[in-house]
Parts: structure tokens; C-alpha cells; sequence
């Protein structure tokens, strides 16, 4: 199930490290009661949305809910992954992304964060309807 409530932004802060600094929205992969995947979608601007990605276990069903928040819903042409972790990396990959460059120590010190960049056109997940495909 997919929930966007206060658990939701306590598993992603805990995952990342960090404290969240609003404006933001989150999405989770709810599974027995526990948030096991998460997205937090901040740095909104325009054509483009920031996602920090944490978690395990997800699903063909929450990201297709990513991609139609992302390209259907918010209207964007990209959205800018941030993952400390290389799986997610690799699905971000997976799914039509380009590696984009690092930050160093972004999560805190010697935690750094790939930047991949998903554009709408290069979207391989789910299908969007042929109005809103770039």
C-alpha cells in the first residue's frame, strides 16, 4: 500500500541521516504495517523534481506511482535522483537514467550521493499515456 504520512518521513530521515527541511512531498511502500521504500520529491522546478530514494522491496506497482506523480501529475520532463546507495543507483539506471556526477560527502562525511537524471522521453517503467510522453 502507498502512504504518505508522518512514518514515511521518519523512515527517510532515519535512512538518510538527515533532518528534512520542508517544503517536500514523500511517498512509502507500506508492507505489514511498516514503511519499507520511500521517495521524498523536494526541489520542485518546473520541469524538474529532486527525489532521495531509501529502502528495499519495491515494487513494479509504487514505482509506476513514481513515474505518473513525476511525469503525469507534476508535469515534469526530469526528475534528479539522490541515492547513496549503488542498487538504487543501478535501478535508477534500469529505468532510463543517466549518471549526471556525485556529491561529496552530501549525506555527512564519506557519504556521498550519485545524481542520476531520468528524463520523461528516456522513462523504460510503466507506460504514460501518449499526451504526456515528451
Amino acid at each position: 500500500m502507498i502512504v504518505s504520512d508522518e512514518r514515511v518521513e521518519r523512515f527517510i530521515a532515519e535512512r538518510l541521516g538527515t533532518a528534512l527541511c520542508p517544503p517536500y512531498t514523500v511517498a512509502g511502500l507500506e508492507r505489514d504495517g511498516e514503511i519499507v521504500a520511500a521517495v521524498l520529491f523536494n526541489q520542485f522546478e518546473g520541469p524538474n523534481v529532486h527525489v532521495s530514494i531509501a529502502g528495499t522491496g519495491w515494487t513494479r506497482g509504487f514505482i509506476k506511482a513514481v513515474g505518473e506523480y513525476v511525469y503525469g501529475q507534476l508535469g515534469c520532463l526530469r526528475v534528479t535522483v539522490t541515492t547513496e546507495q549503488e542498487k538504487v543507483a543501478d535501478y535508477a539506471l534500469r529505468l532510463g537514467g543517466q549518471v549526471e556526477g556525485r556529491m561529496r560527502d552530501y549525506f555527512g562525511l564519506g557519504r556521498d550521493a550519485w545524481i542520476i537524471g531520468i528524463l520523461r522521453s528516456e522513462w523504460r517503467f510503466g507506460s504514460l499515456p501518449a499526451s504526456e510522453q515528451g
